[in-house]
């Protein structure tokens, strides 16, 4: 223990009942901290060294004022006695900070760190049964019943949303050469004509290496220039897109977009995320990883092959797309790269097929379709 201090020091005592600060006499006696009140006058009473305590570091930071109170049979967690009594920098405080043993001790009762446990996991619990029971199951709901107009107007948020998390800032992602967007019209245009969609569809290109194309709410597709730029013709990327239309058809972006949301609410609210960046990483992170069910991914691909037989594309690009990929490790979304193995898709893809009929685009158009990002 450190040597007693020689006079004693003034201090405020808060008495924990009220708010006022009384002045106080404070000196070191053998194992005792001595506190006489001041103002009133009052009889001296004394502090247990070894019921000290202080915030955490206060041993260490002398520069600032040592607050100090006293461990405590309470049911608190952490059992301490209303009182604070407040000493400024000077012998008496150092002498404290020497001398009492569990000046930073924390005290908790004991079972706390079990009740923590268990108070967390029952919370996560509840998390986990919101974000995997009750959302998908509301997304589904919301999916059927929002008006078209407004899974639309969703829809374009999504994009918004989508562009900002691959990188692009006020809408610099969207690639528009004239010739190339053209170009763009006409593949839409031979996916759709005579198929009685439910949806308008609007299409665009984002400039972005990924090897990717997503499907938004209300009919909105965005192919990535990676999936322009690894195609080898443009019936591969006709079929890549005649599945996405399929999800579209069947509402599942809007149900994938909704139960984003759901989440990313949960996890701002978890994370105190007021930025939006939760919503943004988590919708992007969906939906670039299209992790429908195995019954829409089923039901999609089902969808592509009767759309590229009925329009005359064929089903043999997208087939030739997946074995161009097949081994390769490229990073591609769920739907091409596990469900099952591409080699198994280009299997399947190339069974359902029906004689293409035409081009899906002209050379020049092609090319054209390929630079529309510069």
């Amino acid at each position: 223990m450190a040597s007693r201090p020689d006079f004693p020091a003034k201090g405020a005592y808060f008495d924990g009942e009220t708010a006022k600060s009384h002045t106080v006499s404070v000196t070191g006696q053998g194992e005792y901290l001595s506190i006489t009140p001041l103002d009133p006058p009052g009889k001296p009473f004394f502090w247990r060294l070894d019921r000290i305590r202080a915030q955490a570091g206060a041993r260490k930071d002398t520069r600032g004022p040592l607050v100090l109170t006293l461990r405590a049979d309470t049911d608190d967690e952490q059992p301490r006695d209303p009182a604070r009594l407040v000493l400024q920098p000077g012998p008496v405080a150092d002498w404290v900070r020497a001398s009492a043993p569990a000046l930073g001790a924390r005290d908790l009762r004991p079972g706390t760190w079990g009740r923590v446990i268990w108070r967390t996991t029952a919370a996560l619990g509840a998390v986990a049964a919101i974000v995997f029971v009750i959302l998908p199951r509301l997304s589904d709901t919301l999916a059927e019943r929002l008006p078209i107009e407004r899974e639309v107007a969703f829809g374009q948020l999504v994009v918004a949303n989508m562009e900002q998390y691959l990188g692009g800032a006020d809408g610099t992602l969207a690639c528009n050469d004239p010739a190339g967007l053209a170009a763009l019209a006409r593949l839409e245009q031979r996916l759709t004509t005579g198929q009685n969609l439910r949806y308008d569809l609007h299409l665009q290109v984002f400039d972005h290496p990924m090897i990717n194309a997503f499907a938004a709410p209300g009919g909105q597709l965005v192919i990535l220039r990676g999936l322009l730029d690894g195609a080898g013709s443009p019936a591969e990327v006709a079929g890549v897109l005649a599945h996405e239309i399929g999800h579209v058809e069947a509402r599942d972006p809007t149900r994938l977009a909704f139960r984003a949301v759901g989440s990313a609410g949960i996890l701002s609210l978890l994370l105190g995320d007021a930025t939006g960046g939760a919503l943004i990483a988590v919708m992007g992170d969906q939906v670039l990883s299209a992790s429908y069910t195995r019954e829409a991914e089923a039901a999609a691909d089902a969808f592509a092959y009767r759309l590229l037989n009925d329009t005359g594309i064929g089903t043999a690009g997208l087939a030739d797309f997946f074995e161009s990929l097949d081994g390769k490790g490229i990073d591609l979304p769920e739907y091409l790269s596990t469900h099952p193995d591409t080699a198994g898709r280009a299997v399947s893809a190339r069974a359902a097929d029906g004689a293409a009929h035409d081009a899906v685009l002209s050379d020049d158009d092609w090319a054209a379709l390929q630079g529309i990002c510069g």
